[in-house]
């Protein structure tokens, strides 16, 4: 028997699921999962849905779905009519601050800037915060909080008081100053340039020192990230070992006698039959082209290390032998054809500058 008010309304659910199989409002084919449903309840709530009695004394002269229609109409009938709410002031409008609680702002503001001046940032953040609750669309209080959480490293809260400060009057340039500095501390160099960029226009006159200063050093970083997107040839090239499958460097240094190449005649680096380092030789732009390109084709590199010319040649500089003549070594036409593979050229107007290949060369 059920004894407390949510087992009478568990059996009072129980009696509307089995009522609805019954007077159409389900189809036979739901059968099975009401039962299931009633016999989950009945368990859970430790009623009998399955005894009469239990049910009638449950919900008495009335079932569930008659007492919910006299709730929905009580409900009708105290709900206040549209035409009771003020036509004149919209629902979502903030109430203006009046002259009171704007003195009170003001006097929460004016601790918050004691609190930023003793770099006290936690209780600025709550000066600010209990101000703004009195007087929300001031921008300068979103601003000076801005400030705060910037000083606490919370540049995410900065910027989004920043961004709302901006909104609510772009003429106040501050904000787009904090704003500017809040979106470099999140990384976001070009959108820091872009607030800076914008105080400066609503200062006029060419903005002041501080907003200038701001936007180079927002533009410096924008060219320090495009310069570092451009790949470095230098350092993405294998220093040896040629794993991974791309082609190995060393091994094509060693076809000059070594990376290092200082004459074995005891010389520095180039002249006197020596070699000048691979930094020197990567600095001239003809070989960068053909590195890269080699680097992009390891096919081409393996084609490179098997010519017997260049095997020879290599094998008679190690023993001291000095450079043979890059125009002889030319004249072999798989050599010439691969150099010009190398160049990224595939015919004359494209092919490698002989002149110049020499004079890198020496």
């Amino acid at each position: 028997m059920a004894t407390t008010t949510k087992q009478r309304l568990a059996l009072a659910i129980c009696d509307f699921l089995s009522t609805s199989l019954t007077d159409g409002t389900l189809s036979s084919e739901d059968k099975d999962s009401i039962d299931v449903a009633i016999n989950c309840i009945s368990e859970s709530f430790k009623v009998d849905a399955s005894s009469p009695s239990a049910v009638s004394s449950a919900i008495g002269s009335q079932n569930l779905l008659q007492i919910y229609g006299v709730y929905e109409k009580l409900k009708s009938s105290n709900a206040p009519s549209s035409s009771s709410k003020p036509s004149s002031t919209p629902e979502s409008a903030p109430k203006p601050p009046t002259d009171a609680e704007k003195a009170e702002a003001e006097d929460l503001k004016a601790r918050g800037n004691r609190a930023m001046a003793s770099k006290d940032y936690p209780t600025a953040i709550d000066m600010y915060t209990s101000a703004l609750a009195l007087y929300p669309s001031n921008a300068i209080y979103l601003s000076n909080r801005a400030a705060a959480y910037s000083a606490a490293k919370d540049h995410a809260s900065a910027r989004s008081d920043a961004e709302a400060a901006v909104k609510l009057d772009p003429k106040y340039t501050k904000a787009w100053s904090r704003l500017g500095l809040a979106r470099f501390a999140l990384g976001d160099a070009k959108g820091s340039m872009e607030a800076y960029k914008q105080g400066i226009e609503y200062e006029g006159n060419g903005g002041s020192d501080a907003m200038k200063k701001g936007f180079e050093t927002a533009r410096r970083r924008v060219e320090e990230l495009e310069v570092d997107a451009v790949p470095d040839l230098s350092s993405s090239m294998p220093r040896g070992g040629g794993g991974g499958g791309g082609p190995d460097l060393a091994s094509l240094a060693s076809l000059f006698g070594g990376a290092g190449g200082a004459s074995r005649e005891g010389g520095g680096g180039g002249g006197g039959g020596g070699m000048p380092d691979l930094g020197s030789i990567m600095s001239n732009p003809m070989f960068a082209s053909m590195a890269q390109n080699l680097m992009s084709n390891p096919e081409m590199m393996q084609n490179l290390m098997s010519n017997p010319r260049l095997r020879e040649m290599a094998d008679r500089f190690s023993s001291g032998g000095g450079m043979p003549d890059l125009s002889t070594l030319m004249s072999d036409p798989n050599i010439a054809d691969m150099a010009r593979n190398m160049m990224g050229g595939g015919g004359d107007e494209g092919g490698a500058n002989p002149g110049a290949g020499r004079g890198a060369g020496r």
